[in-house]
């Protein structure tokens, strides 16, 4: 499973990548391998305000259905429109082109806090 270094992570299983004042979210290699084929994802509204922990969006594969959780308090500043034509991209390309959502987070450092690579390949080993 790829575990790219200069991610953070949750122990849900989501990757966040910082970029600006803003952070992209997704779900990891793991997870989507977890998930099977995936056949519909649900995104957040833009402008949605979330917490910490809260239930923002949902993958559905041939194997069940997830929860996808925010990883950060904060607003959701973009969505990725492609995956309601194309939601395999979540299984093709997870840290590329299958990101989910975007926020602008209540709390910058909050990121800090989340799991290195390093941590959430020990939780998955």
């Amino acid at each position: 499973m790829e575990t790219p270094d200069d991610l953070r992570y949750t122990a849900d299983h989501e990757w966040v990548r910082r970029d600006g004042d803003e952070i992209v979210v997704g779900i990891t290699d793991f997870a989507q391998d977890s998930l099977g084929d995936v056949v519909y994802v649900a995104v957040p509204e833009v402008g949605s305000t979330v917490a910490a922990h809260e239930s923002i969006a949902e993958v559905e594969s041939t194997k069940s259905v997830s929860e996808i959780y925010a990883p950060l308090a904060g607003e959701v500043t973009a969505v990725n429109d492609a995956l309601a034509d194309r939601p395999e991209l979540v299984n093709t390309d997870p840290y590329g082109d299958g990101w989910m959502f975007r926020v602008r987070p209540d709390d910058a450092a909050a990121f800090e806090a989340l799991l290195d690579a390093a941590a959430y390949r020990a939780l998955v080993e």
